[in-house]
C-alpha cells in the first residue's frame, strides 16, 4: 500500500491552504491499519513498535521520525494516539477496549460494552488527542506539554501494568521501591544504549518513557 506519508503530509493538511480532507484520509488509513495491527499482536505493541510496523509494507503510512527531537516527534505521536483513542471508541460498543500508552497498547475484551461512547471515564488526555486543532504547536509548547505529561503532572497517575512495564523496560523484575533506584538504572542503561557506544536513538527513547512513567508513578 502506497498511501501519503502521514509524517510529512499530514501537517499540510492543516495549513490554511490545505483541506482537511487530506488529514482525514490519512487518519481513515491508520485506522484500518492500526486496528489490523493490533489483532497481530494479542500481547500488545509499544508506540515504537507500533510506529515502525506502520512505517513498513505493506502499509508505509509514516515516514521517517527523528526520534530525538520532540518537536519532529510529536506530530506522529499525536496523530498516532488520536487513531487509538478514535479506534478505543469505535471499538466500545462491540466489546472491546484499548490500553493506550507509548509502553503497552493492546486490544482486549471489555467486561463493559457501551451504547456510545468509550467504557471508562472521559478523561483529559482523550479530550487532547481528539482535538485535531493540538496537530500543530509551537516548539516551546510541544516541550512543555511533553514535560508535564511525563512528569505526572496531568494528574492521571500510570496503571499498575504500565509501571511494571516501564520498569521492566530499565531491566528491573517488578517495580523497585523507590525513584532513587531508578534514576541509577536509568543512567547506567542511557550510558550503555548512548548511539556513540553502538546503541540506537530508538532504544534511548524507549528508557526515556520508561523513566518518564516511572517518575509519574513515584510523583503522584
Amino acid at each position: 500500500m502506497n498511501q501519503p506519508d502521514t509524517a510529512t503530509q499530514g501537517a499540510k493538511a492543516l495549513d490554511g491552504d490545505a483541506p482537511n480532507e487530506t488529514l482525514n484520509f490519512q487518519i481513515q488509513h491508520l485506522l484500518v491499519a492500526t486496528e489490523h495491527i493490533l489483532r497481530r499482536h494479542p500481547a500488545g505493541i509499544n508506540e515504537l513498535g507500533l510506529i515502525k510496523t506502520l512505517q513498513e509494507p505493506p502499509w508505509e503510512l509514516i515516514g521517517e521520525v527523528n526520534f530525538g527531537e520532540p518537536d519532529k516527534l510529536y506530530p506522529v505521536h499525536f496523530l498516532l494516539f488520536h487513531v487509538l483513542y478514535r479506534l478505543r471508541d469505535q471499538l466500545a460498543t462491540g466489546g472491546e477496549t484499548l490500553t493506550i500508552s507509548p509502553l503497552v497498547i493492546q486490544l482486549r475484551k471489555s467486561s463493559v460494552v457501551a451504547g456510545a461512547g468509550v467504557p471508562d471515564r472521559m478523561d483529559e488526555l482523550r479530550n487532547f488527542y481528539l482535538d485535531l486543532s493540538k496537530y500543530e504547536l509551537p516548539e516551546d509548547a510541544i516541550n512543555r506539554m511533553m514535560d508535564d505529561f511525563w512528569a505526572g503532572r496531568s494528574g492521571n497517575r500510570p496503571a499498575a501494568t504500565e509501571a511494571s512495564e516501564a520498569a521492566a523496560v530499565l531491566g528491573f523484575d517488578a517495580i523497585p521501591p523507590g525513584f532513587d533506584d531508578v534514576k541509577q538504572r536509568f543512567r547506567r542503561a542511557v550510558m550503555h544504549a548512548h548511539p556513540d557506544r553502538g546503541g540506537e536513538t530508538e532504544t534511548i527513547q524507549d528508557l526515556n518513557q520508561a523513566f518518564a512513567v516511572l517518575k509519574a508513578h513515584f510523583r503522584t
